[in-house]
């Protein structure tokens, strides 16, 4: 199984950038499909962002679209979460998730805070 390893996490005022890492272990290959998802507290899991292998087919969740931008180096088996612009209801864990012929594994997640 892939293991998915997050980082770039942390405490930044409204406004600022962060820029989230994801890699995974072994290599990744034309099958598989990266994510970010994000949990604050008290909340359900939510989509953020998904992205192709090959990176030509992105999707956003409508309230991180223009905001954030997903990208990935399929030479580092890492994918990023550029994110912008960033708001306090954007504190959150976020996760990455890799799904290869159906099967999902996710990272154990990174805490992005944003104060207001």
């Amino acid at each position: 199984q892939v293991q998915l390893v997050e980082s770039g996490g942390g405490l930044v005022q409204a406004g600022a950038s962060l820029r989230l890492s994801c890699t995974a272990s072994g290599r990744t290959t034309n099958w598989d499909v990266m994510g970010w998802f994000r949990q604050a507290p008290g909340k359900e899991r939510e989509f953020v962002a998904v992205i192709s292998w090959s990176g030509a087919s992105t999707r956003y969740a409508d309230s991180v679209k223009g905001r954030f931008t997903i990208s990935r180096d399929n030479a580092k088996n890492t994918m990023y979460l550029q994110m912008n612009s960033l708001k306090p209801d954007d504190t959150a864990v976020y996760y990455c998730k890799l799904t290869r012929w159906g099967i999902s594994s996710w990272g154990r997640g990174t805490q992005v805070t944003v104060s207001s």
